[in-house]
């Protein structure tokens, strides 16, 4: 998705907002690679004979708060970036980048306690990868003026 993304931005993508957007989903995805390495590492525990319960008691801990609360973050923040430059060059339309605001503020404020607000993100992701093909890029002024 970020390569079309970019795509469809041309020359005015701004620096900081691609920083922050790249920061971000590399951000989320090791955190949800570390949550993955975290409960198979669990799973193989209980297949094992001797089951530690304080062992058990921090991985399920750490992935209990990585997942929703961590990675959730990183992902409104990088909902936050791909709005923001998507609504200032116009790469998407406006009411895709405001639902992205929306996506973002209730990822920030309840993913932590409400676990199915966290389909909100993948949810976001599928519309602007289905915008972002629906749609043709803005044509800009190649031109110096």
């Amino acid at each position: 998705m970020s390569a079309q993304f970019r795509e469809q931005l041309g020359t005015v993508e701004d620096r900081l907002f691609s920083t922050v957007f790249l920061g971000s989903g590399l951000l989320f995805l090791a955190m949800l690679f570390v949550g993955a390495v975290t409960t198979t590492s669990m799973m193989e525990m209980l297949a094992g004979a001797n089951v530690n319960p304080d062992v058990w008691a921090f991985g399920r801990g750490s992935t209990q708060t990585l997942i929703p609360v961590y990675a959730m973050r990183m992902a409104a923040v990088f909902t936050l970036s791909v709005s923001t430059v998507g609504l200032r060059t116009a790469a998407v339309p406006r009411w895709v980048a405001v639902l992205g605001y929306l996506v973002a503020l209730v990822l920030l404020l309840a993913a932590g306690e409400h676990r199915w607000t966290q389909l909100l993100f993948p949810a976001w992701v599928l519309l602007v990868s289905v915008v972002i093909l629906v749609t043709r890029p803005p044509i800009r002024d190649g031109g110096t003026g």
